[in-house]
């Protein structure tokens, strides 16, 4: 499998509750109330988490996880965690988390 298809399960998963596919700086996304909650950058899916949250502490643990930096120049979003491919089996988690982020 590869990030898009995992991406594409998630996105089915969470479609019933108002997630739609679309697209953040150019990379896949997806997005509820029209605001994104996930961005696809590589091989790296990443989730707005919230600074300071317990999840997003725990999500920067993760081997090779980082701030998410959407333009590679250094300036990376405090409230967003990437979480590299090999991480995968936590995706689906983290989608759900990030997702509560942006619903009223």
């Amino acid at each position: 499998m590869s990030p898009d298809d995992l991406l594409d399960d998630i996105a089915a998963e969470l479609a019933a509750t108002g997630v739609i596919a679309g697209a953040m700086f150019g990379k896949r996304a997806l997005k509820a109330n029209g605001k994104a909650f996930t961005c696809l950058k590589g091989d790296d899916l990443a989730f707005r988490l919230g600074d300071g949250t317990a999840e997003h502490g725990a999500a920067l643990d993760l081997p090779g996880a980082a701030l998410f930096d959407p333009s590679g120049g250094g300036r990376p979003f405090k409230d967003w965690v990437a979480v590299p491919f090999d991480q995968a089996a936590e995706w689906p988690r983290l989608a759900k988390v990030a997702l509560t982020r942006v619903q009223p």
